[in-house]
This record gives C-alpha cells, sequence and structure tokens, in this order.
C-alpha cells in the first residue's frame, strides 16, 4: 500500500462514487485492456489490471503502455473524485517513472490527490505488481489534471 498518508477530503458532489464508476464504465480502452474499477474514495481511487498476454511485452511482464494506462486512470478517477457535479476531468499531463518489471498476477494502480484545486488537481499514482501475497512497487507517476465545470462527462457526439 502507499507509503504516504491520505489526506482527508470531502468531496463537493454526495454522488461522487455513482459517478466515477459510471464513469469508468464508459472507457473502452479500459475494458479492452481487461482493467477493473476497485476502491473508490475521496481523494483515491484504485484500478486493477489482471495479467494477460494482450497486456505484456516481449519478457512476458506487463507493458509499460499498459502501467502509464491504468495509472492515468487511477489519477484521473482520484481527483474526479473531489469535482463538482455538472464536471468532467482530462488529464493535462503526467509523468512515470518505472522502477521494476511488472510481474505478477495483476497491477494494482492507487492514485492519490496531493492538491485540490479549483481548476488544476495534483495526483500521485503508484503502481504495484501484485505476485501472490506479495506486492513490488513498480512505478510512480505524477499528473495534472483540468476540472472542466459545466462540461457534461458523458461521451461527445460526432
Amino acid at each position: 500500500m502507499p507509503a504516504h498518508p491520505t489526506l482527508a477530503f470531502t468531496p463537493p458532489d454526495p454522488a461522487f462514487e455513482a459517478k466515477v464508476r459510471e464513469s469508468f464504465a464508459r472507457q473502452p480502452f479500459m475494458a479492452t485492456l481487461g482493467a477493473v474499477l476497485g476502491a473508490v474514495v475521496p481523494g483515491r481511487v484504485e484500478v486493477v489490471l489482471p495479467y494477460g498476454e494482450g497486456v505484456t511485452q516481449q519478457h512476458g511482464f506487463f507493458h509499460g503502455g499498459a502501467i502509464g494506462a491504468i495509472a492515468d486512470s487511477a489519477g484521473g478517477y482520484a481527483a474526479f473524485t473531489l469535482f463538482p457535479p455538472n464536471s468532467t476531468v482530462l488529464t493535462v499531463e503526467y509523468k512515470i517513472n518505472i522502477m521494476a518489471p511488472g510481474k505478477g498476477e495483476r497491477l494494482i494502480a492507487v492514485g492519490e490527490v496531493t492538491r485540490s484545486g479549483r481548476t488544476l488537481t495534483i495526483v500521485r499514482v503508484d503502481v504495484y505488481a501484485q505476485a501472490g501475497e506479495a506486492r513490488t512497487h513498480c512505478a510512480t507517476a505524477t499528473q495534472t489534471l483540468i476540472c472542466l465545470n459545466g462540461k457534461s462527462d458523458a461521451r461527445a457526439e460526432g
């Protein structure tokens, strides 16, 4: 689990968990990877990616792109838990350091808000590779997200 304590946040949208889960369910890319949403609490979201040949690289480890994708979603949704109703989230920037091979039965990306601003939110994401009961901290990302207030989170048509 994370080495840093989760900050206490009060979400402005009491329906934050349903909003996050519904939005995640509309992401075809996460479905293609096989990623699922884990815990959703104010300022903290987990995304879990089970091992599958389709998300590996030539050595059989989780591909760096898969690690980055679930980190991006975990961080984005951690920020989204703290956004007002009738808003949406977009990634502005992220940087990821892969520190160990993603080797195991699953990856767990844990996004935690470090600063929640009116427009920009900063998140730290730690990604763990789980093999049995052992977890290896395999990547850390920092991410900046923007709150688009007054914009629907639904898919744009056209």
